[in-house]
């Protein structure tokens, strides 16, 4: 079988079956590290609790592209 048939195979399954396909193809080229992954479980977490109890202001993804990308409208 050639790349390109595999390829339209894979883009006539549906999405849920792409987006398996997509993640398992993912994985074997990164796969997951448990000890790195519960790292950022970790600081997810504390970065969690911090917004929570109001610790640190939580910034709107817009704003925050608005200041990176400068104001373009």
């Amino acid at each position: 079988m050639k790349v390109k048939d595999l390829i339209d195979e894979a883009e006539a399954l549906p999405v849920e079956d792409r987006v398996l396909v997509v993640d398992s193809l993912l994985r074997s080229l990164n796969p997951p590290e448990s000890k790195m992954d519960e790292k950022w479980a970790s600081i997810a977490r504390k970065r969690l609790q911090e917004v929570r109890f109001g610790a640190v202001e939580a910034v709107p993804g817009e704003d925050v592209f608005a200041k990176i990308w400068g104001d373009r409208s």
